[in-house]
């Protein structure tokens, strides 16, 4: 496999990608049309980080972690860096060491689809990671990869400089030309919610707000009292 170490990548406004994490990975998911989800196989190390940050992607052969030494160079403030291997792999690719690095260099968090290691000492010093895997598997550092090259992670591409957002509830994508129109489609959404909020503080039913009452008329749902019900099972 012959690598690249891409340098300057275009990459997302900042400041717009620091209101998206504000408003979190559900939200913005639902605001992009229900895309750009990584899944449910990424999972965070820790309980309540929340994150957002510019893609830093790095691709590693299975076992060999040799090209995130080289993505921690091309890692700067705000970065998130998003690691994949060409094959899948449970190894623990990602450590304390590493993570101390990228710290040092004002990255934000990991986004790993495979395996990482050194779990308390992550959390102790409150590096935020979301990993495939948690494995005390060393690795070696032999074999080329690819720095700043579009990666494929559990279905969805993720460019360099694109906006990446992690939370409890996952992680999400969102390509850096869509990072401004996801802004108001995600301040939207939480206006949105923030008024069914209030009806259902105020007693309001979901069924009445949505009009799922006609949709469930449509479906040929009936409302039965109990006796009615026995009657009509025989019971």
């Amino acid at each position: 496999m012959r690598g690249v170490i891409i340098t300057g990548p275009p990459k997302a406004d900042l400041a717009e990608v620091d209101v998206l994490a504000g408003l979190g990975v559900a939200t913005v998911h639902e605001a992009m049309g229900r895309k750009g989800s990584l899944g449910s196989r990424l999972r965070p190390i820790q309980q309540g980080a929340a994150i957002g940050g510019t893609a830093v992607t790095a691709l590693c052969w299975p076992g060999d972690n040799l090209m995130i030494h080289a993505a921690v160079e091309q890692c700067g403030p705000g970065d998130v860096l998003v690691v994949s291997t060409t094959s899948p792999s449970r190894d623990g690719l990602f450590g304390e060491l590493f993570a101390t690095a990228l710290r040092r260099r004002g990255v934000r968090g990991l986004v790993i689809n495979a395996g990482v290691r050194d779990v308390k000492a992550l959390r102790d010093m409150g590096f935020a990671v979301w990993s495939a895997a948690v494995s005390a598997q060393g690795t070696v550092k032999a074999t080329a990869g690819s720095v700043n090259v579009p990666l494929v992670v559990e279905g969805e591409v993720i460019r360099p400089g694109d906006a990446v957002l992690a939370d409890d509830d996952g992680v999400v994508c969102v390509p850096r030309e869509q990072v401004s129109t996801t802004v108001s489609a995600a301040r939207a959404r939480t206006e949105k919610e923030a008024a069914a909020r209030a009806a259902f503080e105020a007693g309001e039913l979901g069924l009445d707000r949505y009009g799922l009452r006609e949709t469930l008329s449509t479906l040929g749902v009936e409302y039965l009292t109990f006796e009615e019900y026995e009657k009509r099972s025989g019971t």
